[in-house]
């Protein structure tokens, strides 16, 4: 199964705000479902049950504070002039807070085997850009600094992700609250 460990966005008008400055980039690229935005903190790809069971039982006991999050600007990876995700990013104290978390995720993984690949920069995916886009960069910029709204990320989730030809699936295999 093809798995991951995120932080989801929950605030209903973040989420319809976002879902407005979808409508309005005017991107030709595939939008993120308002059901689906989250923060990917470790991508743990194809495993099987038995491995998911063991990443259940690491992830349980994550003990961490909610993450009050500002959603403050744009930007793209991996640059807006060749766009292939277009994100909003988080004001610095919740960076600080999900960097940390992603940290102790990967801590309590790595017994099992993961490592990231990549240092993890606290990004909500907004758009996956399938085909060449144009240079967007002038419609980053617009928005370098926006106030998007705000939301309390109160729950890791270790989550399974079936592929469709409607986008993806997500279904919650691990819930931890923030205490």
């Amino acid at each position: 199964m093809r798995t991951f460990v995120a932080v989801e966005v929950s605030n209903k008008d973040t989420l319809d705000r976002i879902a407005k400055l979808q409508l309005d980039l005017k991107i030709k690229a595939s939008p993120v479902s308002k059901q689906n935005m989250h923060f990917t903190l470790f991508f743990l790809g194809e495993i099987e049950e038995q491995m998911a069971e063991n990443v259940r039982k690491e992830l349980a006991s994550t003990v961490f504070e909610p993450i009050a999050a500002k959603f403050t600007h744009l930007g793209a990876f991996p640059n807006s002039k060749f766009p292939r995700i277009i994100w909003i990013g988080v004001d610095e104290n919740a960076a600080t807070q999900l960097v940390k978390l992603a940290a102790q995720v990967e801590q309590k993984l790595a017994p099992l085997g993961f490592k990231q690949d990549k240092p993890f920069k606290p990004h909500l995916t907004i758009f996956r850009v399938k085909r060449k886009e144009d240079d967007i960069s002038g419609k980053i910029a617009k928005f370098s600094n926006v106030n998007l709204g705000t939301d309390t990320l109160a729950e890791l989730k270790f989550k399974q992700s079936v592929l469709t030809s409607n986008g993806p699936i997500y279904s919650d295999l691990l819930v931890v609250k923030a205490r």
